[in-house]
């Protein structure tokens, strides 16, 4: 795999004269931070000038730590209203305008909408789902509705001969209506990726509380109130298990557990809400099981690959994304989603086996170790790059 731009084959294509320039688009700086720094870090790897376009908060500093510039664009995710997309259209043409990529790389929908549309039609793209959201969770009417619509966006607007998709599961990429075996046009990375020395294994407990914890946003897609109640029945059949939960309301997301709920779910035996951390390592330091009974429109969860590097059993559920990481019966158990009766009986299994806890946490290490670390992500979106730096050099001597 090449390293740099000369082995490449890219090496002149620029418009200026200068390394080739990347711009990451991305909704929130905080999103970038926490799942994408591996992807700059990737870029200045090969010699890319990097930018990266999203809403600052607090996570300037952390992104120009790697050697990017950033570049604010005000635009609120969650607002549907037309004028407000159409000025973060207009702001955003602006912007690829004046920093003239050889790449846009495209993170989430809401960018891959807005990038598809405002990028140059001969700029290289590389488009990256990480997950459907409410599009793969929904299966009703609208759900599929929303699902066609994209899919015919796609091959409209989103279809050109430097495009590049980078997919965190293969359902998402049929979904799509892609070949996910085509390396011509798809890509599949492990997520975000997990940097295994910030993430070792911890030894398990040997008694009490079989300890379950959630880490994520406090969504009712991630399916918290699932947990909650299927730890309820599990005590109530005696089992010893405790649950914990790691996580804030998104304020910007129409799907946040109300607080009120939060706080109601942190009287009941057994459970205790601790609100978000930065030290998620040390909750898999003091837990024994990770949880994430998502109701779909995942990409690959980050949670769970850092409670599988940290060598804990996981139960999740059978919905995309979850079910790449997670093999029924190896790495933990995967029970249907909305079903509190199936996480209940995985829970009571786990608590009354701590063999099979201990070796399906080793599994779950082993698969994560073995495909989705940094260093795998970094490796997969450097060939990505490669492939469309040369494409577009052809393009230039021809």
């Amino acid at each position: 795999m090449a390293n740099t731009l000369e082995q490449a084959g890219a090496t002149d294509l620029t418009k200026t004269g200068k390394s080739p320039h990347i711009v990451f688009l991305v909704t929130e700086d905080w999103f970038f931070v926490s799942h994408f720094l591996p992807m700059a870090r990737a870029a200045r790897e090969m010699g890319l000038r990097v930018t990266v376009v999203t809403r600052v908060r607090d996570h300037r500093a952390a992104i120009e730590a790697v050697g990017a510039r950033v570049v604010a664009l005000e635009a609120e995710r969650r607002s549907l209203n037309p004028i407000a997309v159409l000025r973060a259209l207009r702001d955003l043409k602006r912007v690829l305008r004046e920093e003239q990529p050889d790449i846009v790389h495209c993170i989430a929908l809401r960018s891959i909408i807005l990038g598809g549309f405002a990028a140059p039609r001969d700029t290289a793209a590389v488009y990256a789902l990480t997950g459907l959201g409410f599009l793969g969770a929904r299966q009703d009417f609208v759900g599929h509705a929303a699902r066609r619509l994209v899919r015919g966006f796609r091959r409209i607007f989103w279809d050109g001969p430097r495009t590049c998709y980078l997919f965190e599961n293969e359902d998402d990429a049929l979904a799509l209506g892609l070949d996910p075996a085509d390396g011509s046009r798809v890509a599949l990375a492990g997520g975000a990726g997990v940097n295994l020395a910030q993430f070792p294994v911890f030894p398990l407990s040997t008694d009490g509380d079989l300890r379950i914890a959630v880490v994520a946003r406090m969504l009712w897609s991630k399916g918290i109130d699932t947990a909650v109640e299927a730890l309820s029945r599990a005590r109530a059949a005696g089992a010893p298990v405790s649950l914990s939960l790691f996580g804030a309301p998104d304020p910007s997301n129409p799907r946040a557990v109300p607080e009120e709920t939060l706080r109601l779910w942190n009287t009941l035996p057994g459970i205790t809400w601790h609100g978000p951390t930065r030290d998620v390592a040390g909750v898999w330091r003091n837990h024994d099981v990770a949880c994430l009974p998502s109701r779909g429109g995942e990409g690959l969860p980050r949670t769970l690959l850092e409670a599988g590097a940290c060598g804990r059993a996981i139960v999740t559920t059978n919905v995309p994304g979850c079910r790449r990481l997670v093999r029924n019966g190896i790495e933990g158990f995967v029970v249907p989603p909305d079903d509190p009766e199936a996480l209940a009986q995985a829970f009571i299994s786990l608590a009354n086996d701590r063999e099979s806890v201990r070796r399906m946490g080793d599994a779950a290490h082993r698969r994560v170790a073995d495909a989705f670390t940094e260093r795998h992500v970094m490796d997969t979106v450097k060939a990505v790059y490669a492939n469309l730096l040369a494409a577009g050099q052809q393009k230039v001597v021809s």
